[in-house]
């Protein structure tokens, strides 16, 4: 079976936005997944010290064949460190995932399919 770990950003870290909408979201794609037969796990991390630690046992949980990281951490400049903490730690705790980038929480199975 295909497994897929979903990277984003801890929904309920974002000031001024519904987080409880954002993760109910989050919880039916992953139900998308497993409608295809697809093992499919998610990790949010927040901008502080305990990403790292969240994100290695995460990553070294499963073999996952695929990786996506979430727009949430991507797309707001002042979390380019964090993205790039992200990445790294994928290329060293999980080198055999394929990484991938979706544009929202909704499409995070299309962008795993790319590489599944």
């Amino acid at each position: 079976m295909p497994s897929v770990l979903v990277v984003g950003y801890d929904p309920q870290a974002i000031p001024g936005l519904d987080g409880d909408a954002l993760r109910a979201a989050l919880d039916a794609e992953l139900a998308r997944f497993g409608d295809h037969g697809i093992d499919a796990s998610v990790t949010v991390v927040v901008f502080d010290d305990s990403a790292e630690s969240t994100l290695v046992e995460s990553l070294t949980r499963h073999p996952w064949d695929v990786v996506v990281v979430g727009g949430g951490i991507r797309k707001a400049e002042p979390l380019l460190p964090l993205f790039e903490q992200v990445v790294n730690l994928i290329r060293r705790h999980a080198p055999q995932a394929a990484i991938a980038f979706n544009t929202s929480i909704g499409d995070s199975f299309e962008a795993a399919q790319r590489w599944l």
